[in-house]
C-alpha cells in the first residue's frame, strides 16, 4: 500500500521550511562528526589536532568579543538618545568652564595657570561618566531592593553638614569639607536617593493610593525629613528643586489631584517664611521684586543679576566668540557656576543659548519616551522624578540668569562647574539609562508582536 502522504498534491517548500531543514542537517552533521574522527587512546594524535586547538582559540576569542558587546550593548534607541545628548553636554560644559574660569584661575594661581577649574571639572567628569555607565548596567531590582539603604546613606551625609565638617557658602550651610582636600554637597545625593525611594514606595503602595492615609505614611515623614534637613541648611534653591521632584513623583504615580491641594497650600504659606529667614535672601528677593531699578543696589544685591543681563545682551545673535567674554574678567560672580548660561549667551550668542535649550529639550524627550512606553510603575515614577529634577533645575537656572527669578544659587545641570552636581546628575542619568535598556516598547505592542510571530510559525 502506498504512503498516504504520497497521494497529496506536491507543494513548494517555504523559506522557513528550507531554513529549518538546513539547520537540522547542520546539527546532525555536528553530532555525527566527532564519532567518526575521534582518535584512539593508543594511537597518535591526528594531524588536524593543531587546527582543532586553533579553532578552540578562535571560538574563545569570539565568545569574549560577544560578552564585551553584550556589556556595552543597548536594546533601545532611547538609550543612545539620552547617552549621546548627555556626553555632548558634558563636553560643552568642560569647554565653557575653561572659557569662563580661565581669568579668575589665572589671578588665583598668581599668574601661573589658566586651567585649575577646568582640570578639576575634567576629573569630576572622568569619575562621573564611568559611574553613569556602571549604573546603567545595574538591574531594576537592585534599585528597588536598596532604595531604603541609598536614602539612609544620603540623609546621613546631609546630616554631616551640621557637624564640624560642614561649612557655609553664600549664606547656605549645605557643604562638607574633609581635611581641606575634599568638598561635597550632600543635598545632591539626597535628590537621587529621594527619586529612587519615591519610585519604590509609590510602587509598593500603588493599589492603596486612593486612601490618603497610605499616601501620608511613610511619604510625608520620610520625604519631609529629607527635604527638611536641606531647608535647615538654608538652601532655598535646592529645596525648590527637591519639592518639584517629590510632586512630580506623586503625579506620575497617579495620585488624585485633590490630595495635593493641602500640601500645595501648606508650601505657599511656608516658603515665604523660609525665604525671609536669611538676610542675604531677603536682599536678593527685594532687589528682584524692585527690578534692580534702585541705583543703591547696584553694588550689592543687583550686581550679579545686572551683569548677567548685560553679558547676554552683549552677545547678540552670534556672540563675541569663544573665550572673548568681558564679563568673566571679575565682573560677573560665579561665571563658571550659577551664571555660566550668561557666558554662553555672551560668547556663543543667541544661537548658542538656543542650542543649550534644545539639548535639554532632547534630553527631556528621551526621558518622556521611557515614561510613556513602560508598564513598570517604578520606572515611570523614578524617571518622572529625575526628569523634573534635571529639567526643572535647568529652567530655574536659566530663569535666574534672565531675571525671571531671584538669585537662588542653582547650577545648570551637566554644564556648570561643580563636582557633586555633575557626578550625581550623571549617576541619575545612569539610572534612567538602565531603564531605557529594557523598556522601549509598550506592553500592548510587545504582545501584538509576539502574536504576529506566533502566527507566522
Amino acid at each position: 500500500m502506498a504512503d498516504p502522504t504520497s497521494s497529496l498534491p506536491g507543494r513548494r517548500p517555504t523559506d522557513a521550511a528550507r531554513r529549518a531543514a538546513a539547520a537540522a542537517a547542520g546539527r546532525a552533521a555536528r553530532v555525527s562528526a566527532p564519532s567518526t574522527s575521534r582518535p584512539s587512546r593508543s594511537g597518535p594524535a591526528p594531524a588536524s589536532s593543531a587546527g582543532g586547538s586553533g579553532d578552540d582559540h578562535d571560538a574563545r576569542r569570539a565568545g569574549a568579543v560577544v560578552r564585551v558587546k553584550k556589556l556595552f550593548a543597548a536594546e533601545t534607541g532611547s538609550f543612545f538618545l539620552i547617552l549621546g545628548t548627555t556626553l555632548f553636554m558634558v563636553v560643552l560644559g568642560l569647554v565653557m568652564v575653561l572659557s569662563s574660569s580661565s581669568v579668575e584661575q589665572y589671578i588665583a594661581s598668581e599668574h601661573t595657570s589658566f586651567f585649575g577649574a577646568f582640570v578639576r571639572q575634567g576629573v569630576y567628569a572622568a569619575i562621573g561618566v564611568p559611574l553613569m555607565l556602571i549604573a546603567s548596567r545595574l538591574p531594576i531590582s537592585f534599585y528597588k531592593r536598596y532604595a531604603w539603604h541609598i536614602l539612609g546613606f544620603a540623609v546621613f551625609l546631609q546630616l554631616l553638614v551640621f557637624s564640624p565638617l560642614g561649612y557655609e557658602v553664600g549664606g547656605n550651610r549645605n557643604w562638607i569639607n574633609v581635611g581641606n582636600a575634599f568638598t561635597a554637597q550632600p543635598s545632591e545625593a539626597v535628590k537621587l536617593a529621594l527619586a529612587v525611594w519615591l519610585g519604590m514606595i509609590l510602587t509598593v503602595k500603588r493599589d492603596l493610593l486612593d486612601d490618603w492615609r497610605h499616601l501620608v505614611i511613610p511619604l510625608v515623614p520620610v520625604a519631609g525629613a529629607a527635604v527638611g534637613f536641606v531647608i535647615l541648611g538654608g538652601d532655598l534653591g535646592t529645596t525648590m528643586v527637591m519639592l518639584l521632584l517629590v510632586f512630580a513623583a506623586v503625579w506620575f504615580a497617579g495620585v488624585r489631584l485633590r490630595f495635593l491641594a493641602v500640601p500645595v497650600l501648606f508650601l505657599l504659606a511656608v516658603v515665604p517664611i523660609i525665604a525671609s529667614a536669611s538676610d542675604s535672601r531677603n536682599e536678593r528677593i527685594a532687589a528682584w521684586m524692585s527690578g534692580c531699578t534702585d541705583s543703591s543696589d547696584y553694588q550689592a544685591a543687583c550686581w550679579q543679576s545686572l551683569h548677567g543681563t548685560w553679558a547676554l545682551a552683549s552677545g547678540g545673535l552670534f556672540g563675541v566668540g569663544l573665550g572673548n567674554s568681558k564679563s568673566k574678567w571679575s565682573w560677573l560672580p560665579e561665571a563658571d557656576n550659577d551664571f555660566i548660561f550668561a557666558i554662553i549667551g555672551e560668547e556663543l550668542g543667541l544661537i548658542g543659548a538656543v542650542v543649550v535649550l534644545a539639548l535639554f529639550i532632547v534630553l527631556a524627550t528621551g526621558f518622556i519616551k521611557i515614561i510613556r512606553r513602560t508598564d513598570d510603575p517604578f520606572v515611570r515614577v523614578t524617571t518622572g522624578a529625575i526628569t523634573a529634577w534635571i529639567i526643572g533645575q535647568a529652567l530655574i537656572n536659566i530663569a535666574v540668569v534672565l531675571g525671571l527669578l531671584p538669585v537662588l544659587g542653582v547650577p545648570l545641570p551637566l554644564i556648570s562647574a561643580g563636582g557633586s552636581a555633575l557626578i550625581v546628575t550623571l549617576l541619575a542619568i545612569g539610572v534612567v539609562l538602565s531603564f531605557a535598556r529594557r523598556h522601549e516598547e509598550p506592553a500592548t505592542s510587545s504582545r501584538l508582536r509576539d502574536q504576529r510571530v506566533g502566527s507566522l510559525r
